[in-house]
C-alpha cells in the first residue's frame, strides 16, 4: 500500500478535490461544491481518527525453522499475528524487519479483521522464506503492521512483538575420508588392551579395589607382590587428531576482526576447518580444533560423529573472528614435539618461511594437511616436498575437490 505521510494516495486524492471543491464554489458559484469540500475532509479525518482512537492489540509470536540455519541455506519464519479491536478493520500489510546478514523478501498482506466484539481475538499466520547470508547471531524485527481504515484512505505503521535471535553457522562441506592416518578404521571406535606381551600371564595387574569382582584377581601377581591384585580391564581410546586454524588477520585479505562474515577469505578458512574436524570425527578421530595460539575454539568431537558435537562447534563457529596477532610460526612449540594423529592446518597466506617453520610438525603427525587460502606462489609446493598435504582453498574453490585432489597427492606428486 503505497503511502504519503499518515494517508494513502486514495486519501491524499481525496484531500485535493476537497480543495478544488472550495476554489471552485467560489469561482462558478456552485454552493453544492462546498458540501462535498466538507465532505470529503470529513471522510478523511474519520479515518485518521478511526485508526488512531479505536482500541486494537496486536501481538505477534515468531518461530524459526530450522532453529539454527547454515549460511547460504534457508529457514523459514513463522510468525503468528493475535489482533484484538473494538472495531472492524480493512485489510492491511505486514513487513518484518531483516538485519544485513539475513535476506527475504518480509512482507505480504493482512486480512481484514472482523469486531472484537463479536469474534474475539483474532489470529492471522503469515510465513516467508529467509537466506542467511553471513554467519553470525542475527536480530530479526521489529515486526511492523500496515493498518487501514475501511475507505483506505489512511494508514497507520504499528511495530508490534519483540525481537528475535537467529544463529547462522558456517556451512560444512562433505569431504572424503583421509587415505592413510594410522590407527583410522571406518570411523570406529579402537578397543586398545594394555599389555606387556603375549598371553594373559603378561597382563598389567594392580591393586585390589572395592568393588573388584574376585574372578578378575591375578593370582600369580598376588603371590609375587603378597597382596591382592587384579588384572588390569581393557580400555577403549579413541585416536586423536588436532585442526589448527589460524585466525591471524594479517594473513587474510580483508579486516576480519570486523565481524563475522566480512572476509570472504576468513570465511572460507572456517568452512573448510568445521568441515575437515567433521571429518577426522566421521573417520573415528577425538578431534581438537585450535587456533595458532593454541586456544580451544570448541568442545572435543568424540569421534562418533555425534550430531550434538558436531552442532556445538558450528555454534562456536558462528561467532567467531580473527585477531591481530600472527602466532603460526610459533604453533611446533605447541605440540611439544609429538603430535601423533592426524592434523590438518587452515590458514590464510602462507610462503617459503612457513613451509620452513612447520616442517617439524611432519615428522610427529601420522597424517599432515594443509589448507592455505592465500598461497604464495611456490609455497605449496615446499609443504608439499616437506611431507604435507596441500591445497588452495581461495573463496569460490570447490572444497571437496580441493580436499580430496590433497589426499590424492595429485597436485604435485605428494609422496605416499
Amino acid at each position: 500500500m503505497r503511502r504519503v505521510g499518515p494517508l494513502t494516495l486514495r486519501g491524499l486524492g481525496a484531500l485535493v478535490v476537497a480543495v478544488a471543491c472550495f476554489v471552485l464554489a467560489g469561482q462558478l458559484a456552485v454552493p453544492e461544491l462546498t458540501f462535498l469540500g466538507v465532505f470529503l475532509l470529513l471522510l478523511v479525518a474519520a479515518s485518521f481518527v478511526f485508526l488512531r482512537l479505536g482500541r486494537r492489540s496486536v501481538s505477534i509470536q515468531r518461530a524459526f525453522v530450522p532453529d539454527v540455519v547454515a549460511a547460504g541455506e534457508s529457514v523459514t519464519v513463522r510468525v503468528i499475528v493475535t489482533v484484538r479491536s473494538m472495531v472492524p478493520g480493512a485489510p492491511g500489510h505486514w513487513i518484518d524487519t531483516l538485519p544485513l546478514g539475513i535476506a527475504g523478501d518480509a512482507y505480504g498482506a493482512l486480512p481484514a479483521t472482523e469486531s472484537g466484539l463479536r469474534a474475539g481475538a483474532q489470529r492471522a499466520e503469515v510465513s516467508y522464506s529467509a537466506t542467511g547470508r553471513s554467519r553470525g547471531i542475527h536480530t530479526i524485527g521489529p515486526f511492523a503492521l500496515e493498518l487501514s481504515d475501511p475507505f483506505g484512505l489512511s494508514v497507520r505503521r504499528q511495530q508490534v512483538g519483540e525481537r528475535s535471535v537467529v544463529t547462522v553457522v558456517p556451512p560444512m562441506v562433505e569431504l572424503v575420508p583421509i587415505s592413510d592416518a594410522s590407527g583410522a578404521s571406518s570411523g570406529s571406535q579402537h578397543t586398545v588392551t594394555e599389555q606387556m606381551g603375549q598371553g594373559s600371564d603378561n597382563l598389567i595387574a594392580r591393586p585390589y579395589m572395592p568393588g573388584d569382582s574376585m574372578r578378575r584377581v591375578h593370582w600369580r601377581a598376588t603371590a609375587h607382590l603378597d597382596a591382592l591384585m587384579v588384572r588390569q580391564e581393557e580400555q577403549e581410546s579413541v585416536p586423536e587428531a588436532t585442526v589448527l586454524i589460524d585466525r591471524s588477520a594479517l594473513r587474510y585479505t580483508a579486516d576480519a576482526t570486523l565481524a563475522p562474515g566480512s572476509d570472504p577469505g576468513f570465511e572460507a578458512a572456517i568452512v573448510a576447518a568445521v568441515s575437515a574436524a567433521r571429518r577426522l570425527s566421521r573417520d573415528g578421530f577425538r578431534g581438537e580444533v585450535i587456533d595458532a595460539e593454541g586456544t580451544l575454539l570448541a568442545d572435543p568431537l568424540s569421534g562418533s560423529d555425534a550430531p550434538d558435537e558436531v552442532e556445538s562447534m558450528l555454534l562456536a563457529f558462528a561467532v567467531l573472528r580473527a585477531t591481530r596477532t600472527d602466532a603460526l610460526e610459533q604453533a611446533p612449540a605447541l605440540f611439544g614435539g609429538s603430535v601423533g594423529g592426524p592434523l590438518v592446518i587452515v590458514t590464510g597466506r602462507v610462503d617459503a618461511a612457513d613451509a620452513a617453520a612447520l616442517t617439524p610438525l611432519v615428522r610427529h603427525a601420522s597424517h599432515a594437511v594443509l589448507l592455505s587460502v592465500a598461497p604464495v606462489a611456490g609455497a605449496l609446493a615446499l609443504f608439499e616436498e616437506a611431507g604435507w598435504r596441500c591445497a588452495a582453498i581461495a573463496p569460490g574453490t570447490d572444497l571437496a575437490t580441493a580436499w580430496a585432489e590433497a589426499e590424492s597427492g595429485a597436485r604435485h606428486g605428494v609422496r605416499q
